[in-house]
Order: structure tokens, then sequence, then C-alpha cells
């Protein structure tokens, strides 16, 4: 087994799902391959088998493997397109109930609100940036490297007042001459704004790991608007393989719009794969709001645009003022930068992973 762990890295589990995950995707590992047992590899690489069983329990969550009872753990991840990977286009995906998180503690809110009101005083008047404060997008570039592995520059990042804004400036960026594809079911919001700028709009039925193969395969839209980390209302997940084959679709020249809509409640104990970071295509525009992790009276969402859009958005939507109050925006880049937002999110989430436990 070439497999190795350094123990002087911390931890040893995202070591061994890293190396197997890269061997799934470049094919050493192929389809219906059976992976070591838990006990065998872990005699191997001289850790425990709750090390190996970590690394294999995010394989299997993330669609790459699936255990299989009393024959072991084999790779499920499709490299090619095709109709098999999700059910028929005619079978519904299986609904799951809104799920509710705690609501982020007022005390720091009105603390951190405070605080800014003192420290920058009438500046809190100015006008903002059209792309946003610089304090915020800053803030937030680092909080993407961290938390969602994104390496961005504070140029690619466009604050605007909530998703729903900054899908219509995404329509003015890519063309209204264009089809765009929408999961079905998906969140109203998104239809009702392509409908309001009158583009070409495809319904691509979701199966259960993602949009039907047969209908992505079919269809004439050239942008593909998805929330693969759980589609609403579904609940839908995209698989590992499903996103790969998002990734090959849209290298044709087409675009993927990623609304990582919950992504931040994630019970995995490693970073969640985004499009965004998986294409090496830079096609796939990111988007993501506060409304869930703090509250939905903050109207506050952003987008991370590829790096070969920002001067075609600078020249055709740089005279748009940005929508969000500076006071807000540096309330947001202060949670971010003081550790508060990132505390709360990791409250909830080890909150859900008791109750999922249990």
């Amino acid at each position: 087994m070439k497999y190795k762990v350094d123990k002087a890295i911390r931890p040893a589990y995202l070591q061994i799902y890293n190396q197997i995950k890269e061997d799934i995707i470049f094919g050493v590992l192929e389809q219906g391959s059976k992976l070591p047992s838990k006990r065998l590899l872990s005699d191997e690489l001289g850790v425990s088998t709750i090390t190996v069983e970590h690394a294999y329990a995010l394989l299997g969550d993330e669609g790459y493997i699936e255990p299989r009872e009393r024959s072991g753990y084999f790779v499920i991840f499709q490299h090619s397109d095709g109709f098999s990977v999700g059910a028929p286009a005619t079978a519904a995906p299986q609904y799951h109930p809104t799920h509710s998180y705690p609501d982020f503690p007022f005390s720091v809110l009105s603390k951190t609100m405070r605080n800014i009101l003192s420290v920058y005083g009438e500046r809190i008047l100015e006008k903002s940036p059209g792309e946003g404060c610089e304090e915020l997008r800053s803030a937030l570039a680092r909080y993407l490297a961290r938390n969602r592995g994104l390496n961005v520059t504070t140029e690619q990042i466009v604050i605007g007042s909530g998703a729903e804004y900054l899908y219509g400036l995404i329509i003015e960026l890519l063309g209204r001459n264009r089809v765009y594809g929408i999961e079905m079911p998906s969140y109203e919001k998104i239809e009702q704004v392509y409908g309001a700028a009158e583009v070409a709009l495809e319904h691509l039925p979701l199966s259960r790991d993602g949009i039907d193969s047969a209908a992505l395969a079919a269809t004439t839209a050239t942008v593909l608007h998805t929330t693969p980390y759980r589609s609403f209302p579904s609940g839908v997940t995209a698989s590992a393989s499903k996103r790969y084959e998002y990734i090959r679709w849209a290298e044709r020249g087409r675009y993927i719009i990623e609304d990582d809509f919950e992504s931040e409640f994630s019970v995995s104990t490693k970073v969640e794969d985004t499009l965004f970071s998986l294409s090496k295509s830079d096609n796939v525009i990111y988007l993501n709001s506060f409304s869930k992790t703090i509250s939905p009276a903050l109207r506050i969402g952003y987008m991370v645009l590829p790096k070969a859009l920002v001067p075609a958005f600078r020249e055709k939507l740089g005279f748009y003022s940005c929508t969000v109050p500076t006071f807000e925006q540096l309330v947001i880049a202060s949670l971010l930068n003081s550790g508060d937002f990132e505390r709360h999110i990791n409250r909830v989430r080890r909150k859900l992973r008791k109750a999922q436990q249990a």
C-alpha cells in the first residue's frame, strides 16, 4: 500500500482521506474497486482503526465510496458522464424538512455594533465603494481561504444586498441572450429573478444526487445555476461524481453559478469542496450570504467572480453603487476578523453533530 501518514502533521485521517480521494479522482482506484479493510490499512499505516474509519466516513459522506454490508468499502465515484449516476428524471428526489439553526448571539452583535460606532464614528456615513468596503472584502477573502478552500483576491469579491440582488447583477454581466438552467424544484426567488429579467430558462429535474444526467446532457443552457451543498426545498446534495460532472459540463465555454446555501452548517469535520475550488476553468461564480448564519434582517450577500470576469464586471457594471450600508459592512467585517462569526458557526456545528449521533 503506497499511502503514508506523517504523524508530525495533524490530523492523520485527513492525510488518508486526501490520498485516497486523489487516487479515486485520477482513476488509480476505478469505480467498483474495493478499498483495503480498516484494520489492514490501520496496521500498515500505524494508526488506529478509528482514524481510518473517520477517513472512510468522509469519503462516504461526499460520495466517493460506499460501505457494503459484510463486504467492505467500494469506490462509487464515476469519472465519465452517464445516465446511471442519478435516478431517472421521472423519479422525484426525496424531500427533507427545512433546517432551522440557533440564532446568532444578539449580545455579540450589539457589542460589535457599539464598537464600530465608537471606532469609526462618522465614517459609517460615508458612501461605500461600488464593489463593497475594502474592510469587508479583505475579511471575506481571509475567511474563504480558511473555511471554504477559496484562495481569491479582494478584487474578485462583490458585496450586495442579498443573493437575489446579486442574481440580477450576474444576468447583466453574462448577458440576457443566454439560456439559464436551474434545478427543479428550486428556491422560488431564483426563478422569479430570471423571469423578471425575461431570460430564457430551462428547468433541470433533480435526481437523488443532483441534476439528472440526461437532462444536463440535453440542455441548451450555457449557464447552470445550482446549489450543490443542499438544494432548497428538496434538500438534495450533489455527490462528488455529480460535482465533477457539472465541472466537465462547464468546460465547453459555459458558466456555473454556485449558490453555497447553508454550507457553513455542514456536520463534516473538513472543508466542503466547492465547485469554485474544484474547477480549473475559471468559470464558476460563487455566491453566499449571511441571512442564515447571522440574520435575514441583514441583507448582505457576496459573490466571488472568476478572475477572467473581473474586468468585464468593472466595465459593464462598475457604475453600480453598493446597496449595503457601510455600517453593516464594517460590522460583518469585525465579526469575521474577531473570530465571533466562526465561533458561532462551530457551536452550531457541534450541536448538529451531537444531534446526529443521538
